[in-house]
């Protein structure tokens, strides 16, 4: 799918003050959660309630937050694995991913180095 095809992000919510996209679907709120540092931004957490699971909404909240770091211009720290995962199969998001050495390896306290594109 082209990075530019708008379908993904159909029916997503981005809200920047929670620093979450959202989905509902079927009364279930299915969730990914990030974090803005250092001129990045952090995939913390992807979640999909069962009820809901196996069509695809994980990887439609992924996608929609990884066009909204790039028109936003910011590096992305895959810390979720699933985020991670996603991004491997996705080769043309692979210019987003935060350089190596930025990547944080302690979790949410640990000290995040300024992210910088590859």
């Amino acid at each position: 799918m082209p990075v530019n095809d708008p379908a993904p992000a159909e029916g997503i919510r981005h809200d920047p003050a929670a620093a979450t996209f959202a989905l509902e679907a079927d009364g279930h709120r299915a969730v990914l959660a990030y974090e803005v540092v250092d001129g990045g931004m952090a995939i913390v957490h992807t979640g999909v309630p069962a009820a809901i699971g196996g069509r695809g909404i994980a990887g439609r909240l992924v996608e929609a937050a990884l066009r909204h770091a790039q028109e936003a211009g910011l590096a992305v720290d895959p810390r979720c694995s699933y985020a991670d995962a996603w991004m491997q199969r996705h080769p043309e998001y692979s210019a987003l991913r935060a350089a190596p050495g930025s990547r944080a390896s302690g979790g949410p306290q640990a000290p995040i180095h300024t992210f910088v594109r590859k």
